[in-house]
């Protein structure tokens, strides 16, 4: 038939070694595969088409979640495929939500760094500030040990207690961490925030994360067409 081909064509098509092939067969990412009689693997034009598929939805969403896409569609669940999809483009939207919530949070920053450190009245307990912005407890602790964050503590009990300010820090921190920047990155904006009061290298971190988001949302909205007309030339209904 014209349209047999061998794990070596597909390889070679899409430069990968034959045994990554031969992977993507055992992980769902290509349809099931028929075997001659003597075992030997027969591929298709179809199994090409969802080898570029999958390489085109990795780009942008990643293999995991490409691979529990590529399976639902070959096990005939478009519902499930269809909710992995949605869940990882709801992600950059949760993302997107971050950012601009730490931007806010930034511009309230610089409009309270006149006021002097010690003047505390009160502020939040370690817990709450955990809670706030999505974290656990130890991970402050950890912050605070790096000299990220500079708690003051209750004279009676020794309770952290966090200022409005060093609580918009950790948020801060949170938000550049989840980003994977550098503690070493962290530490030199925390420190001209503090000595400098500008927001410039902050301002220049987010913004990075904003083109960062902008390019890998436009890559997962590539992969997804790529899956769109995948799913269009499938002769499978639904």
């Amino acid at each position: 038939m014209g349209d047999r081909l061998r794990a070596v064509d597909l390889a070679r098509e899409a430069g990968i070694s034959t045994q990554q092939v031969r992977n993507y067969v055992e992980t769902g990412i290509l349809p099931p595969v028929e075997r001659t009689g003597s075992g030997y693997r027969l591929f298709t034009t179809a199994h090409a088409e969802a080898l570029r598929t999958g390489r085109a939805l990795a780009v942008g969403h990643g293999w995991p979640t490409t691979g529990a896409i590529m399976r639902a569609v070959h096990g005939g669940d478009l519902e499930t495929a269809l909710a992995v999809l949605d869940e990882s483009h709801a992600e950059l939207h949760r993302e997107r939500t971050e950012l601009a919530e730490a931007i806010r949070a930034l511009d309230t920053l610089i409009t309270h760094e006149t006021e002097p450190p010690d003047r505390d009245r009160g502020g939040m307990r370690i817990g709450e500030v955990a809670d706030a912005i999505g974290v656990q407890t130890p991970v402050l602790r950890l912050w605070e040990t790096r000299g990220l964050l500079r708690p003051t503590r209750e004279k009676a009990t020794g309770y952290r207690r966090y200022s409005a300010s060093e609580a918009r820090l950790a948020q801060i921190v949170a938000l550049l961490r989840r980003g994977h920047h550098p503690f070493s990155t962290i530490e030199s904006v925390l420190a001209e925030l503090r000595t400098t009061g500008s927001p410039e290298r902050v301002r220049a971190e987010l913004a990075g994360r904003e083109r960062e988001l902008h390019l890998r949302s436009r890559s997962r909205l590539e992969g997804s067409a790529a899956l769109h007309a995948y799913l269009q030339g499938l002769a499978k209904t639904f």
